[in-house]
């Protein structure tokens, strides 16, 4: 089945684009090209450890930008380290497809953190101006396509805290970190204003969202 995709991005928000052109990723020609992702993401993109995210399920337009940032060096991922030389929109486009057609395993909660986990979520921080994750994400963890903000539950609490530490270097130490979420800071906004302690339950409480 195809899906459609976009090639042009500008950075806007998280995901931060428009289309110029329209594109379409072919998931089984996606799959093929996906087997070598299999050795840290899994065959399906539920990958097994806790350093590599889950790519299954994500959303196409989430995958599509994150690929072509890490092509182009946009964002700074040590372990894609030439993974995507010599691979054209096209190519990750396909992946995109491929990854977003594959159902997300779901993990298990900390129950000590659900409490505060599930205030984050749900209705942030108001006292430090921390806003709800289910305005982009929704309320279930689908995250939002036609925004293409990425889906989130059932990722690993280990991956998104350490994505949240990164976007709160991003924004209070520039050129550091992760700053690959738009000209509107939507996520260093967000990271910058919270605890050590929030982000941890926060991303034990996604890891068993669903």
């Amino acid at each position: 089945m195809k899906h459609f995709i976009v090639t042009t991005l500008v950075a806007l928000g998280l995901t931060g684009w428009v289309n110029a052109q329209a594109l379409e990723g072919d998931a089984a020609t996606g799959q093929a090209q996906a087997v070598v992702c299999g050795a840290c993401h899994g065959a399906d993109g539920n990958s097994a450890a806790a350093a590599f995210p889950k790519l299954a399920g994500l959303g196409e337009k989430y995958l599509l930008k994150q690929l072509l940032d890490i092509q182009s060096g946009a964002r700074t991922v040590p372990t894609m380290a030439g993974q995507l030389d010599g691979k054209s929109t096209q190519n990750l486009a396909d992946l995109a497809a491929y990854y977003a057609s594959q159902t997300r395993t779901v993990g298990q909660a900390n129950a000590e953190l659900v409490e505060l986990g599930e205030k984050i979520y749900r209705a942030g921080n108001a006292e430090v101006g921390i806003a709800a994750c289910t305005a982009c994400h929704s309320p279930t963890g689908k995250g939002n396509y036609p925004a293409g903000f990425p889906a989130l539950g059932g990722q690993h609490a280990d991956y998104i805290e350490a994505q949240l530490k990164a976007f709160r270097e991003g924004a209070n130490e520039p050129g550091k970190g992760r700053d690959n979420d738009g000209e509107t800071r939507v996520m260093r906004d967000v990271a910058a204003r919270m605890s050590d302690i929030e982000m941890r339950s926060v991303a034990s409480y996604i890891q068993g969202l669903h």
